[in-house]
């Protein structure tokens, strides 16, 4: 099981994620082509123990997308104060926000080379917030931003991709031409209040724009008006605190593992390839690993007939119940019901079949 697959189970469990797949869209498609090896035109399955919640309609086919090391996302909180903006061709965005003077802020070559590659696109309106981050790669992304009752996602992939999902938006509806910041791109309707906007590629990628929640055409037009692409220091100078980005992962980390007993061989060091997450995001994959670390020793020790390390391991997946992290997490989605049904069965002594999917195991 992939990074990628993880991706599809974390984003089943997401608090912000619809709970009914209205539409397939190429994303879906693109994931069930990798796990299946032939196209599918079926929703995948949800995991095991997922649990119905009134959840914010958000767009119903997102991208998954492996991690790598060297990953750094990047959000918009139009009410951060921007930092240096110099190193890119293209303006900052003059926001309704209070501009105060700040120290400009270094950033590696690493990080730096990382937002060049991405698209870069900020909303310049007030009120916009950043909610959902998950599923970064070089050339893939997802960044969910809030105002009130809607909500706007923007997913971007990989340019060669594109083709397969235009034409699955040709099902959608008749594409009208727009433009996003004097990028040409077209609209499809879901519905009377259900938009997508999907841009042309540019620089080996392409961003498609989704709504959620209720919108009129014209509340959408006034947003696509005001959604720029802006220089690589700009938007990194953008991100909220509560984002855990890759500096950040240490402090983040600490707080998730306080009281989470790690498996043998569990790597610290290694949380820093899981790139730029929401704190949501980011505890379901360190538990996935921790969890998936401590099966894989209980299977070590039943078959090598351990049963002093049979039982630490059954005990510490028992112990999930009491992780903080879990419950933080319970009130806002389904990973932590997940978890602790699959950590239940091994625990009690149960042959986890299936375990692998359920986590997201490598």
């Amino acid at each position: 099981m992939t990074d990628e697959h993880l991706d599809r189970l974390v984003r089943d469990a997401d608090p912000y994620r619809s709970d009914v797949v209205a539409h397939l869209d190429g994303a879906e498609e693109n994931l069930l082509e990798e796990i299946m090896s032939a196209p599918i035109l079926e929703p995948v399955a949800e995991p095991p123990g997922k649990r119905l919640r009134a959840r914010r309609t958000m767009m119903s086919g997102l991208a998954s997308a492996g991690v790598a090391a060297a990953v750094l996302a990047v959000v918009f909180a139009v009410s951060i104060t921007k930092a240096d903006q110099s190193g890119g061709d293209e303006a900052s965005p003059a926001t309704g926000a209070t501009s105060t003077a700040t120290q400009p802020i270094s950033y590696s070559a690493m990080v730096l080379k990382a937002a060049e590659e991405s698209p870069r696109l900020l909303i310049d309106q007030a009120g916009w917030k950043a909610t959902t981050v998950y599923g970064f790669a070089e050339k893939e992304g997802t960044i969910a931003f809030t105002n009130g009752g809607r909500q706007l996602e923007m997913n971007w992939y990989p340019a060669g991709q594109y083709d397969g999902y235009h034409k699955d938006r040709l099902h959608v509806s008749k594409p009208e031409p727009v433009q996003v910041d004097g990028w040409p791109a077209e609209l499809f309707r879901y519905s009377a209040s259900d938009f997508a906007v999907m841009l042309r590629p540019r620089d080996g990628s392409f961003v498609e724009l989704r709504t959620g929640g209720t919108w009129t055409r014209g509340e959408f037009d006034g947003v696509l008006a005001d959604v720029v692409r802006v220089d690589a220091r700009t938007w990194l100078a953008a991100l909220p605190a509560e984002i855990v980005t890759p500096g950040r992962v240490d402090e983040q980390a600490a707080k998730v593992l306080a009281d989470v007993p790690l498996p043998p061989g569990f790597d610290r060091a290694a949380l820093g390839t899981l790139g730029t997450n929401d704190a949501y995001q980011f505890g379901a994959r360190v538990t996935s690993r921790v969890g998936c670390g401590w099966i894989a020793e209980w299977l070590r020790a039943k078959q090598a007939g351990d049963n002093a390390a049979l039982k630490r391991a059954s005990d510490a997946l028992r112990s999930s119940h009491t992780w903080k992290v879990l419950h933080d997490m319970n009130d806002e989605g389904d990973w932590p019901e997940v978890f602790w049904e699959t950590a239940d069965e091994v625990a009690a002594g149960k042959a986890p079949a299936g375990y692998r999917g359920a986590l997201g195991c490598e």
